[in-house]
């Protein structure tokens, strides 16, 4: 079994800022890539960062220049750190992983979602 956690998320003013957090635990042989998804109320699901293993980052263009992804291969954790927030912001924030654990073929995993709510 695999479960990813998050947390971090809150409600925060325009402009502020808040650091996200997922620590992946359980069966786990190795983690590829981790990332961030986000999902606004009425919206599909968006991706709005990716790190690979060796720290290759990608960013939704929204968010280049506020958002900064990084992990901690050796704690299994993956942050995001999110600046100069904006209204368009608010959304559930989910952690994703591309695991694989022992015996078994690399899966992907979601993590229960964490709220982020960017209001005065």
């Amino acid at each position: 079994q695999v479960a990813l956690v998050e947390s971090g998320g809150g409600l925060v003013q325009p402009g502020g800022s808040l650091r996200l957090s997922c620590v992946a635990s359980g069966n786990i042989f190795s983690i590829s890539v981790m990332g961030w998804y986000r999902q606004a109320p009425g919206k599909q699901r968006e991706l709005v960062a990716t790190i690979t293993s060796g720290g290759s980052t990608n960013y939704a263009d929204s968010v280049k220049g506020r958002f900064t992804i990084s992990r901690d291969n050796a704690k299994n954790t993956v942050y995001l750190q999110m600046n100069s927030l904006k209204p368009e912001d608010t959304a559930v924030y989910y952690c994703n992983a591309a695991i694989r654990s022992w015996g078994r073929t690399p899966q992907d995993y979601w993590g229960q979602g964490t709220q982020v709510t960017v209001s005065s």
